[in-house]
């Protein structure tokens, strides 16, 4: 099987895909993005972007992550169709492999599949998703000011949903299937949605079909009890039955919890070194595609560091043949600062024998942590690429000039 190498591989190419091949490529790092479909992910269902900073009304989801593309391909990002099949993030290069028989390896992988609703499968649900029916109320809402919409769903956040919805809308109708005051919701939320005046309720009852011709307009709802069905008149749809994150390739091979998502910090680092996850499939407060594109820019550029840390430590520390000293250090560590000097003393006199690395742990969090270094000073000696030695808070000068004699010698 043929292979390709690449610095940045990012799979998907929704607005954190994106946001990221922008941020790696600017930085001079070759960036491949893989992507099954268009580029845009979900958003290329939205028809109005009003919650984009800088874009009012009129520019469509599909125009703005064509933006996106075309700006990341500006820098040199390239975006290629493929499936992922399989990944193994095992080893200093990313292995990932499609489904279309390629395989790729990369110095990092930024993984953004994105989440997608939970759909129901009803007759008229996906023709007119965009055009009445919606799974975001913070995205859609404006659209339907003042007029009539159905909810379906009624755990916390369905409720909650519905309730910000009523702020715009004339009426919001939840379709219930239980009996009449049973909500899946907690009690403060149910008793909260209760008391708003714009909240209908339909109980016992599940949605059947939507119908429109172009557009929403109505609802076949069927009463679980009496098999009775009726059609109600409505402008729109909201259906908010839950998320689906996009990660099963992704499962065994990073943290995901029990739904699913992946478990990313701050600086979007996953539980492996080197991949990194963004946008809507990782666990996260608020999932838009300004999230998305944050999440972006953040991964590409703990994604380089990661890259220049690792090619740094590489040249100066497991490639050269002679003994290496790494000094351990911190700025706001006054131990580190004092024993600095006795560490250049000791470098000096075993000069041509040993090389001396500084490194400090704070910039250089993953390396530390690699080598189980939690405080400074810590001196590391290294011989062949394999770490020989280690000595936390050395005494004075004469103990790491014996432990350097030893490793020399050894």
């Amino acid at each position: 099987m043929a292979f390709r190498e690449c610095d940045v591989l990012i799979i998907g190419a929704g607005p954190a895909g994106l946001a990221a091949a922008l941020y790696a490529s600017r930085a001079k790092l070759s960036t491949v993005v893989l992507e099954k479909g268009s580029p845009g992910g979900q958003v290329r269902t939205t028809w109005s972007m009003e919650n984009y900073p800088g874009f009012a009304r009129g520019m469509t989801g599909p125009e703005l992550m064509d933006r996106f593309a075309d700006h990341a391909k500006e820098f040199g990002a390239e975006i290629v169709r493929g499936d992922v099949e399989t990944v193994d993030f095992a080893g200093d290069r990313k292995i990932v492999r499609t489904r279309g028989g390629e395989e790729y390896r990369a110095r990092a992988v930024i993984v953004a599949p994105g989440a997608e609703p939970r759909t129901l499968g009803l007759p008229g649900e996906r023709e007119l998703r965009g055009k009445g029916v919606s799974y975001c109320a913070t995205c859609d809402a404006d659209f339907f000011e003042d007029l009539d919409i159905v909810v379906i769903g009624n755990g916390d956040a369905a409720v909650e949903e519905a309730m910000y919805l009523t702020k715009f809308v004339n009426s919001a109708t939840m379709i219930v299937v239980h009996d009449q005051g049973i909500l899946d919701a907690t009690a403060i939320i149910r008793d909260r949605a209760f008391r708003n005046a714009k909240m209908k309720w339909v109980w016992n009852s599940v949605v059947e079909e939507i119908q429109g011709d172009g557009i929403v307009e109505s609802v076949v709802i069927r009463n679980i009890k009496t098999n009775e069905r009726t059609e109600l008149e409505t402008n729109g749809v909201f259906v908010f039955v839950g998320t689906v994150p996009k990660t099963d390739f992704l499962r065994d091979h990073v943290e995901l919890d029990k739904r699913g998502y992946v478990v990313a910090n701050e600086l979007m680092e996953t539980s492996v070194d080197g991949v990194y996850c963004a946008g809507d499939a990782r666990v996260k407060y608020l999932r838009q595609v300004i999230t998305a594109a944050a999440d972006g820019a953040i991964a590409a550029v703990a994604a380089e560091k990661y890259i220049h840390e690792e090619e740094g430590f590489r040249e100066m520390v497991l490639d050269p043949k002679e003994p290496v000293m790494v000094a351990f250090w911190s700025p706001t560590s006054q131990a580190s600062l004092d024993f600095l000097p006795a560490v250049e003393r000791v470098a000096a006199a075993h000069e041509g024998k040993l090389n001396l690395v500084k490194i400090d742990i704070y910039k250089n969090q993953r390396v530390a942590g690699r080598y189980g270094v939690a405080e400074a000073p810590t001196m590391a000696f290294f011989r062949g690429g394999q770490l020989v030695e280690k000595v936390c808070w050395p005494t004075n000068e004469s103990e790491l000039a014996a432990v350097a004699d030893k490793v020399i010698g050894g």
